[in-house]
């Protein structure tokens, strides 16, 4: 990764919580000098700790220990002051409104180097590693289904999706949704819960039904069943 190049923003405050969740975002633009106006913009009140370019260059625009102001209203685990507690990440992608695309090479391996430090500098836990649609299932979309979580899992930087031993629970849709919460999703708006749960772990159908696929994907995360996640046995997830 090059050297950090400094945009500071004036869009940020003092935190109340510790940091314990990352959130990655996609900047949903038409182009990354547009994202960054708007991110160093005082009047758009909005910004984030870094930005990476699609040719994998690293902006800071918030230090780490300062609360930018990327997760609006937003949802995870008991956590709803999520800009106190976390760090915003955008990665500059032009988004599902300007012609949505995979994140090349450069960009995601800019963003592993930085999240190598930078989870373990806080201690920050794989089931804490999510996407602004994770916490804001009403309202984002982002990074999308063509988000590569999956390299960032084979790091240990997210939580892998389940591949061995999904056995369906048959819960009732009520029980899935009350499981899904106890994973950390706010379920106000049943559907779009349903959709952001399968966007991070099930992309391929994004259908916001609740199938026996999902059930069994979201009894092994919450158990840690699978057999490819079976290191994370009797760690906070």
């Amino acid at each position: 990764m090059a050297a950090i190049i400094e945009c500071p923003s004036p869009n940020f405050d003092e935190r109340t919580l510790p940091v314990s969740i990352v959130v990655i975002h996609y900047t949903g633009m038409a182009s990354g000098a547009e994202a960054l106006r708007r991110l160093t913009d005082p009047e758009a009140k909005v910004s984030s700790h870094y930005l990476i370019t699609e040719d994998g260059q690293v902006v800071r625009l918030v230090e780490e220990d300062k609360r930018a102001w990327h997760a609006g209203k937003s949802y995870w685990r008991g956590v709803t002051d999520i800009n106190s507690a976390s760090i915003g990440i955008e990665m500059v992608n032009p988004g599902h409104e300007f012609g949505y695309r995979a994140f090349p090479e450069p960009q995601m391996a800019a963003l592993v180097t930085l999240m190598m430090g930078m989870v373990p500098r806080y201690g920050i836990t794989r089931g804490n590693i999510v996407g602004h649609s994770d916490i804001a299932p009403a309202r984002k979309e982002d990074p999308g289904e063509l988000f590569d979580w999956e390299r960032l899992a084979k790091l240990r930087l997210a939580l892998p999706r389940p591949t061995q031993y999904l056995t369906d629970p048959h819960w009732t849709d009520a029980g899935f949704l009350l499981a899904l919460e106890r994973f950390g999703y706010d379920i106000v708006d049943q559907a779009a819960a349903v959709r952001a749960f399968q966007r991070r772990f099930r992309p391929e159908t994004l259908d916001g039904v609740i199938d026996g696929q999902c059930r069994a994907i979201l009894l092994s995360l919450l158990t840690g069943g699978d057999k490819g996640a079976a290191m994370r046995a009797g760690t906070p997830i």
